[in-house]
């Protein structure tokens, strides 16, 4: 199976090198990789990558997450049969190519997968012990989260399951899906979302298509996550475009589970909660 993998960058130069690293070391390596810089101040960390083999490096405004995604699909998804969205800042383990690739060769009614996201301490270049994301859950009163962040790690959830949603640092789609669920013919993310919760609609799109969304936990990735879970540390401006994207997100796709979502915005816009 031909996998491609596309990451976005923001002033990822602390970041990026360990995860090339890790996809250059993978048992199943990616057959080509995209390469979207969203605004970095300074893009020269990204210029030994231009002369590499099957890379390909785009420079572009801050024109946020989603776009960014979609111009590194636009630019490989002629040549997939699978798509890994990563970040900059995870760093999947050896294998995990190879598994994804033949869970998906193996299961044809799936459409992505995720796997299990473990704490990463960039600056002490050492993993943090909790786990970052066991898949994205809803809670009975309509917040979307990721499961068991900031959790110590104790095994928990080691077993394969359908999940509502994965997280976007490491999310793998089989790329027909992709076309299927595509908004237009060169969006698969909502370019509507600049910023935060494209993940979990993508997830929901594929889902109303009857594809399933599978945690894979034998696929260990490290994730930085900047912020980590201290909401405090999150810039205000950050925390306003998250909760606006909460009430697109079931704008999108209706619930009344919106009233939450415009609570939560008012409270973050107006309040600074």
């Amino acid at each position: 199976m031909k996998i491609v993998v596309i990451i976005v960058t923001h002033n990822s130069q602390a970041v990026l090198g360990r995860c090339i690293a890790a996809l250059e070391q993978q048992t199943v390596p990616p057959d080509a990789i995209a390469l979207v810089d969203s605004g970095s101040e300074d893009t020269s960390y990204l210029q030994p990558y231009r002369s590499r083999a099957n890379f390909t490096v785009s420079l572009q405004e801050n024109i946020g997450f989603s776009r960014a995604n979609n111009l590194g699909w636009q630019a490989v998804r002629q040549e997939a049969e699978a798509v890994l969205f990563l970040n900059p800042d995870a760093f999947p383990a050896r294998n995990s190519l190879e598994l994804a690739c033949a869970f998906l060769v193996e299961n044809q009614n799936v459409g992505g997968i995720g796997g299990r996201l473990l704490g990463f301490d960039s600056d002490n270049g050492q993993p943090t012990g909790l786990l970052d994301s066991t898949g994205v859950f809803r809670t009975w009163y309509g917040r979307w989260h990721d499961r068991d962040q900031g959790q110590i790690d104790n095994s928990q959830h080691s077993a394969r399951e359908d999940v509502p949603a994965i997280c976007g640092a490491f999310l793998v789609c089989r790329n027909k899906t992709l076309k299927q669920t595509a908004l237009s013919a060169g969006a698969v993310f909502d370019p509507a979302f600049f910023l935060y919760k494209e993940d979990i609609e993508l997830c929901l799109r594929l889902r109303k298509k009857s594809w399933q969304i599978v945690y894979l936990p034998e696929i260990l990735v490290h994730h930085c996550r900047g912020w980590q879970s201290d909401r405090k540390a999150m810039p205000a401006r950050l925390r306003v475009i998250a909760a606006r994207n909460e009430v697109l997100l079931y704008r999108r796709h209706p619930s009344p589970y919106i009233l939450w979502a415009l609570l939560k915005y008012a409270a973050v816009r107006w309040l600074r909660v």
